[in-house]
């Protein structure tokens, strides 16, 4: 029970992040319909950058949303510092899934919350078809086509994965095993690119999983 409440906490964080950026793009949109096209800045400083990176008669049309977007950072940050917490003192393993670059303790805790027992996955292998990141396939007859990811599972901890892989392969991502990996399969074309980041993602799920199932570091 205690672990269903702390998933929804996360969930409730996503949905909360995702009105952010929704409303940030309606700002945005808004002020370049009247002249002013708007950089991209941070999220959590937009609603205070944008007061001073526009003119002062195009401030009461979006004066109302900033103040909800400012509200909504506010709670957001207030649920990421009651998680990060819940996750030191609850979860302890999720300090060990954060030895890996670009595992942060969101995305460690909403692994341990999902995963819940290491010990169902019979190989570590087997973590990545649970969660949506191995290609489905078209068996017919004598065809055998591999498809998109599944997607199957989570889409929350998915995403979180991705986003991990993301930093993984980014410019700031440090030289590691896994961005060897990635930038071994990484080719020139953007759908290469993203075949890397999903199998990045993967590999770094079947990872956190021996971490955990082993107690290794």
């Amino acid at each position: 029970a205690q672990a269903q409440h702390d998933l929804l906490g996360l969930k409730l964080r996503d949905s909360l992040v995702r009105t952010r950026v929704n409303l940030i793009n309606t700002v945005r949109f808004t002020l370049k319909s009247l002249g002013h096209a708007v950089s991209n800045p941070s999220s959590e400083a937009f609603h205070k950058n944008i007061v001073t990176a526009v003119p002062a008669d195009c401030l009461p049309v979006v004066q109302p949303v900033l103040a909800v977007l400012a509200l909504i950072t506010e709670q957001i940050k207030t649920l990421e510092r009651d998680l990060v917490a819940r996750s030191k003192r609850d979860y302890p393993v999720t300090q060990r899934l954060q030895q890996i670059a670009g595992v942060g303790p969101l995305t460690a805790l909403c692994f341990v919350l999902k995963i819940g027992e290491p010990a169902r996955f019979g190989r570590s292998r087997d973590v990545g078809p649970y969660l949506g990141l191995c290609p489905g396939r078209d068996q017919s007859g004598g065809t055998d086509k591999q498809l998109r990811i599944s997607k199957c599972g989570d889409g929350l901890l998915r995403r979180l994965l991705v986003s991990a892989a993301h930093y993984i392969l980014g410019p700031f991502g440090p030289a590691c095993a896994l961005r060897a990996y990635g930038q071994h399969l990484a080719g020139t074309s953007v759908r290469e690119k993203k075949r890397a980041i999903v199998a990045v993602a993967r590999k770094l799920a079947v990872l956190l999983l021996s971490l955990w199932k082993h107690g290794t570091d």
